[in-house]
């Protein structure tokens, strides 16, 4: 990581990471943060898109990154795109761990039950934000510790909700 403000950053004060890129597509540009404390790029799309209604596929991003190891990059969607057009993202947010450097790309679907979502070359699809991450070590035991949660999961963390475990469960 660097102390050094991003080129389209000047006077940002967040730490940098520095990432290498390369432009698969020539037409594409390096992704850039639209405003200072921004925390994803823009992720184009490299291909005029048609999707009908619940139709998915994947488009390029015409970019490919060389991720420093201990970080990763999430690409998460355009809440803009989700709430005008119902696109969204299959698999939100898409991964791309440190070793990986082939074309970032994208699943999205067409959520929207009647209207067709059209995008053109060039159009943001999605954005990439990077994180630092850790590595698990997994310690095999007969039984989990005890939590006030317990094993209650998927919409159960409210008081007398139907499937709310009892306090101590821990579903093991």
């Amino acid at each position: 990581m660097s102390d050094e403000p991003a080129d389209n950053l000047a006077g940002s004060r967040e730490p940098v990471l520095d990432v290498l890129i390369t432009v698969v597509d020539a037409d594409m540009d390096v992704p850039r943060y639209a405003n200072p404390g921004d925390a994803g790029v823009d992720l184009q799309t490299t291909r005029d898109i048609r999707l009908d209604p619940g139709q998915r596929c994947v488009v390029g991003t015409g970019i490919a990154v060389a991720i420093p190891r201990g970080f990763a990059a999430f690409v998460h969607p355009r809440s803009g795109h989700a709430a005008r057009l119902g696109l969204a993202l299959v698999n939100s947010p898409g991964t791309i761990d440190a070793g990986y450097r082939g074309e970032i790309q994208v699943i999205v679907i067409n959520l929207d039950p009647r209207d067709t979502v059209a995008l053109r070359r060039g159009d943001r699809i999605a954005q990439m934000v990077f994180q630092p991450v850790m590595i698990a070590r997994f310690h095999e035991v007969d039984r989990l510790p005890g939590s006030h949660r317990g094993g209650g999961g998927l919409g159960s963390t409210g008081v007398g909700r139907p499937g709310a475990g009892p306090p101590g469960d821990h579903g093991v």
